[in-house]
């Protein structure tokens, strides 16, 4: 990710929650807060009721490409969080992709 860091901490994640925007769709939650810097900062969640260890690095790794390949479509300097909902553990990698970019529209961060 050449743009983007990554969301680590606890705290990070909590500021995220309770003072972004979130917005959903079928397969993933997006919450978006804007940071100080002038780079993105990714996080991932996927809970265990997703599935094992196993599909849930899957689908981390999945959305983790969607939005390395499509990050110069987000603007910068913001947090972005991006929980996977139950549904997420069939889908391919175009659905992921497909829902990460609608989920960007809808909070209008797409250049």
């Amino acid at each position: 990710m050449k743009y983007s860091e990554s969301l680590k901490k606890n705290r990070d994640f909590q500021n995220v929650y309770k003072k972004g925007k979130s917005y959903a769709n079928r397969y993933l939650v997006m919450y978006v807060l804007e940071n100080d810097t002038d780079r993105n900062r990714l996080g991932i969640s996927v809970s265990k009721k997703v599935g094992n260890s196993v599909i849930r690095h899957h689908v981390t790794r999945l959305i983790r490409e969607s939005y390395r390949l499509q990050e110069d479509m987000f603007n910068s300097s913001l947090d972005i969080v991006v929980i996977a909902r139950n549904t997420a553990k069939d889908i391919s990698y175009h659905e992921v992709e497909s829902a990460l970019l609608h989920l960007g529209g809808l909070h209008k961060i797409l250049k």
